[in-house]
């Protein structure tokens, strides 16, 4: 499922750049790897061997995050019970990004010389995309906005 996610916000964000670059919308990135059906059926199985593992994963990210945010809403803030919950984020997201990492270097393994030097024009494409998008998304603030703490008083 992580996969599936991840291929289609790759094709909604080339989609958008193809539109952006003046390109075709309908050449689907994903097409254009042109995988192979025992290709297709090689991720498929990956992607369910490694299920679990990445679930529990995400469960230990999410649990990190509310423990992190838990600490730092508490009445007296413990200092060194928020360093501990960094700790224990930064651990999480770590084994998160390894897992996502080996995941991606298990389907390259898969993939024919010309379908990953597709892949890296994909990701180039993306990236142009991305970052303008990045640079301009009001959510992310830069460091000059930041503010003391609404929440201590």
């Amino acid at each position: 499922m992580t996969l599936i996610r991840t291929l289609l916000t790759l094709c909604m964000l080339l989609s958008a750049a193809s539109l952006s670059l003046g390109q075709n919308p309908a050449e689907d990135p994903i097409l254009q790897l042109n995988l192979t059906p025992e290709q297709r059926q090689r991720i498929r199985i990956l992607t369910q061997q490694t299920r679990e593992e990445r679930q529990l994963t995400n469960r230990r990210v999410r649990e990190a995050n509310i423990a992190l945010d838990q600490a730092l809403d508490a009445e007296h803030v413990d200092e060194n019970l928020i360093e501990q919950r960094i700790n224990e984020l930064s651990a999480a997201q770590a084994a998160q990004t390894r897992m996502r990492i080996h995941m991606e270097l298990r389907i390259r393994r898969l993939l024919y010389p010309e379908q990953l030097a597709t892949l890296k024009r994909l990701r180039l494409q993306l990236r142009e995309v991305i970052a303008p998008q990045r640079q301009n998304n009001p959510r992310r603030p830069n460091v000059d906005s930041f503010r003391s703490n609404p929440r201590r008083p």
